[in-house]
C-alpha cells in the first residue's frame, strides 16, 4: 500500500526536512512543492497501519515538521 503524505514545515526548514525524509526506507520519493504544503512524500508499507506508523514515528518527529496530511492511494477510478 502507498500514500502521499503532504507535509508543512516551519519557515526555512524545507531544505533541512527533505534529506531526513529521504533517509527513511519507506519513503520512496520526497519533493518540495509550492502551495499550502511544502513537501510531498510517497510512503510505502504493507498496510495502512504501517503507513500511519511511519508518519507518526518517523516523519512527524523530524525537527521543522509542523503538520502532515496522509492521502492513501486507491485503485478506484
Amino acid at each position: 500500500m502507498q500514500a502521499y503524505v503532504l507535509i508543512q514545515t516551519e519557515i526555512g526548514y524545507s531544505l533541512k526536512v527533505l534529506p531526513a525524509l529521504r533517509e527513511i526506507s519507506q519513503v520512496k520519493r520526497a519533493d518540495g512543492v509550492i502551495g499550502p504544503y511544502d513537501i510531498v512524500a510517497l510512503v510505502d508499507s504493507s498496510d495502512i497501519d504501517g503507513i500511519g506508523k511511519v508518519v507518526v514515528e518517523s516523519i512527524q518527529i523530524i525537527p521543522g515538521v509542523t503538520r502532515t496530511l496522509t492521502c492513501p492511494l486507491t485503485e478506484i477510478i
